[in-house]
């Protein structure tokens, strides 16, 4: 076993840190677990707290420029309060929920570009030092794969996906930023919008799916984007015909929208998203994406709104060469957007940790 070696602050001869996660991806809203293994330093040390902390490389958009940083969503105490002797060897074992809406890393097993990790912080004798990092991968719940399969049946093609700095005006969004799915148009689609992007905002009841149309200009009017939210449930997602479904909320939010040419309605023009990391009211529009706000009609509700996450065993893997996006993800994915080493990007974003409460 490698130990890591904590720098900085517990200086040489101080405890070593290894965290090691269960293997394979994990749901959003389901259960992370791990082990984390000490070995003592070169004297006895008291461990004052062991905590964990998810983060997410995220993107914000500002005055016409575009920057990345790291931010911390969630962080989980597992451990602390015990004497770690001179060269002992400690292990702390922890099973922590992930939040809800944590991003998807992961379509049919192929990364999508999307960076989380997982950083533990060690405190001794008052000083603090966050050591390890590993990288975080969370594939689909039941309902996300069904529409994201059922999108690829229908002839969208996956383009690339990002996580996006602000909150979605008239949602129930926790987190402080959010995910966004991109889309190449169907062939019936190509000639009304640009491009679709998904973003998923899952709860223990069920999930919002908020779409948004990228929709083109025509001979007398300017292109602008049209926004429709819906809510599934995360019960009897196998008894939906998920293709007819999702077509219809395509067709409803494109023809709907033609039909009031209501772009002005979406703050064209305005600046696209928050410049803020995540503070304030959850469910405030303020600081929000201005396009994709409180004006989308017809939200569809399926099953009871009381369901209950689907466990591991629910929802079939897709093979990577299956119909759907999976074509689309192992085709269209760029090497240079996924980071091989998760500590790589995370060095030095150590003050950007907006939303960690």
């Amino acid at each position: 076993m490698v130990f890591k070696r904590l720098l900085g602050s517990l200086g040489v001869g101080g405890p070593t840190v290894d965290t090691v996660l269960e293997p394979g991806a994990v749901l959003p809203g389901g259960h992370l677990g791990g082990q984390v293994h000490l070995k003592g330093g070169d004297a006895d040390f008291t461990i004052e707290h062991i905590t964990l902390e998810l983060m997410a490389r995220v993107e914000a958009e500002h005055d016409g420029s575009e920057s990345e940083g790291a931010v911390v969503f969630d962080r989980f105490t597992v451990g602390g309060s015990f004497r770690l002797a001179a060269g002992e060897l400690h292990s702390v074992p922890f099973s922590v929920m992930l939040p809800w809406e944590t991003p998807i890393t992961e379509l049919y097993g192929q990364g999508l570009g999307i960076v989380l990790g997982v950083r533990t912080e060690l405190a001794v004798a008052g000083a603090k030092d966050k050591g390890d990092l590993d990288q975080l991968a969370v594939r689909p719940l039941p309902a996300q794969e069904a529409i994201l399969e059922a999108l690829g049946q229908l002839g969208f093609g996956f383009k690339s996906a990002d996580l996006e700095l602000g909150r979605i005006g008239g949602t129930g969004q926790q987190l402080p930023f959010y995910q966004e799915i991109e889309l190449a148009p169907a062939p019936q689609y190509t000639h009304q919008v640009n491009e679709i992007e998904v973003t998923f905002l899952a709860n223990p009841g069920g999930m919002e799916v908020v779409l948004e149309a990228d929709k083109r200009g025509g001979l007398y009017s300017a292109g602008h984007d049209a926004v429709s939210r819906f809510t599934v449930s995360h019960h009897g997602v196998e008894q939906i015909n998920w293709s007819a479904e999702v077509d219809g909320w395509i067709r409803q939010m494109i023809e709907h929208r033609a039909s009031h040419g209501s772009h002005s309605s979406y703050g064209h023009g305005a600046p696209h998203h928050s410049g803020h990391y995540g503070h304030g009211d959850p469910h405030a529009a303020h600081g929000s994406h201005p396009h994709k706000d409180d004006h989308g009609h017809g939200g569809h509700h399926h099953g009871d709104g009381h369901g209950h996450r689907s466990g591991p065993g629910m929802g079939t893997v897709v093979a990577a060469g299956a119909a759907g996006l999976a074509v689309g993800v192992v085709g269209g994915m760029v090497a240079a957007e996924v980071v091989d080493e998760v500590g790589d990007f995370f060095e030095g974003d150590e003050e950007e940790e907006g939303g960690e409460d």
